[in-house]
């Protein structure tokens, strides 16, 4: 099984991707809105078919990207039926099982931060996804948002903690760079569930925990009641001068054969250095030419009135030309994928 733990900065969300390697099925686990390009270039550059997105709960510090992911490819949305959400696929509940491949996951319910709070566990009991359920040497907050530390408690206690000690355990957020756990250290080293914990001792360690409320919250759980969905027209799901995709580096790149039949409408700009435009790969008439090592100071020289798609020998020079430009407010901008060497193999 393929397996990648993804991770976003401003609200400290991991995304999981499990896929099987043979037929390429894929799910991903609680997606976030912002990291949309990111994920879809991730299943593209794998091969991937994703399959569904699963959400672990109704979150109040992000939006999910599962409705534009399923828009962009297709995939189904996945959500516990006690989650209040509308606009899922699929409405799950305690004992079903999600399968893409060899992939195969139970559903655990586990509330207590949320009424409909699950837990993804491995059919072999090898690795559990427990959302924000239980964090590493933490548990998800319950002072909002239909909590309940008393019903979270006894979700851990009888869902989470019997399972194997080696069982790895993968959170919804970490906020101190921490990736995994396992069954068996947070039993013992959980300053809030762990060890001798009674009930009494983690409800009132819940109650006087003084959080701020999450920043997104307004925002986050609206658009998480109806699966991430965006008003009308909020978020086009590619530019709307062309087919550019990001890829997983996070660079915006386009296929040359659509930059060869709309040649008049875009500025190719150039960034080999001289020598290379009379090699053996040659150039492209017309072109704009800037060597990357002088571009930054020679970006005013980059017309804006025509999408610019960047261009060098493989690609690898001209996707760093692309940050150059983007830094400098150009927003219309591309990499030619592949470079001249694909743009000469493709007979252009």
């Amino acid at each position: 099984m393929l397996f990648r733990q993804l991770f976003d900065l401003q609200s400290s969300t991991y995304t999981y991707l499990l896929a099987d390697e043979t037929i390429r099925d894929a799910v991903l686990i609680d997606p976030v809105f912002e990291q949309f390009e990111r994920d879809r270039a991730l299943l593209r550059e794998l091969g991937l078919n994703l399959r569904y997105t699963l959400e672990t709960h109704v979150h109040a510090d992000h939006v999910t990207g599962a409705w534009l992911l399923r828009e962009a490819v297709g995939s189904r949305i996945v959500l516990s039926r006690r989650s209040g959400a509308a606009g899922a696929d699929r409405y799950i509940d305690p004992g079903d099982l999600v399968t893409a491949g060899a992939v195969e996951l139970e559903v655990r319910g586990t509330p207590g931060h949320t009424d409909g709070c699950v837990t993804y566990l491995a059919v072999d009991h090898r690795m559990a996804f427990t959302g924000d359920a239980l964090l590493i040497r933490s548990a998800g907050r319950t002072d909002f948002q239909q909590g309940d530390p008393g019903l979270l408690y006894r979700s851990i206690r009888e869902q989470i903690f019997p399972l194997p000690d080696e069982c790895l355990l993968y959170p919804g957020h970490d906020y101190n760079g921490r990736t995994v756990t396992t069954v068996g250290e947070e039993k013992r080293w959980n300053p809030r569930v762990g060890g001798e914990a009674s009930e009494d001792d983690f409800v009132g360690y819940m109650r006087n925990l003084g959080l701020p409320h999450p920043k997104q919250l307004d925002v986050a759980v609206p658009a998480n009641l109806k699966c991430g969905e965006p008003e009308r027209g909020a978020v086009p799901l590619r530019p709307a001068w062309g087919p550019a995709v990001r890829t997983f580096a996070g660079t915006p790149e386009i296929d040359p054969t659509w930059v060869a039949d709309h040649r008049d409408a875009v500025t190719l700009l150039d960034v080999r250095e001289a020598a290379e435009l009379t090699g053996e790969l040659g150039h492209v008439d017309g072109i704009l030419h800037i060597p990357l090592g002088e571009l930054r100071e020679r970006v005013a020289e980059v017309p804006a009135d025509k999408p610019v798609i960047t261009v060098c020998r493989s690609g690898r020079r001209s996707a760093q030309a692309t940050v150059i430009l983007e830094k400098a407010g150009v927003n219309d901008v591309a990499n030619a994928a592949g470079g001249m060497l694909r743009w000469r193999a493709l007979g252009l």
